[in-house]
């Protein structure tokens, strides 16, 4: 991901065929070390290619992926007036996790 992620940015930043050292001197500049053949499986596979084109066809492909949707469950008739008759007690208890959450937002200055 990360060579993709540089190649992306070298073409971003306006050079529209990036070379495997133009790809090196963006991971060397965050310390991250390239493999030379998996740099290479990236560059012949965009090599002029368009990247927005290269997008456009990942964002179609993407949006054919099945999401998962909320399935409908149904209770028995005796569960819901059970349901009913304790869901204050579990809002207020996530009102109440909520605040203490929110007093540092999960950052302590001495832990």
């Amino acid at each position: 991901m990360h060579y993709v992620a540089s190649y992306l940015l070298a073409a971003l930043g306006g050079n529209t065929s990036p070379s495997a050292n133009d790809i090196k001197k963006i991971l060397d500049s965050v310390g991250i070390e390239a493999d030379d053949d998996q740099l290479n499986k990236v560059i012949s596979e965009l090599n002029g290619k368009n990247i927005e084109d290269v997008i456009a066809q990942g964002i179609r492909k993407l949006a054919s992926v099945p999401s998962g949707r909320p399935v409908a469950i149904s209770a028995a008739p005796g569960t819901a007036a059970l349901a009913a008759g304790s869901a204050p007690v579990a809002a207020e208890e996530k009102k109440e996790e909520s605040e203490e959450l929110d007093d540092d937002m999960g950052f302590g200055s001495f832990d």
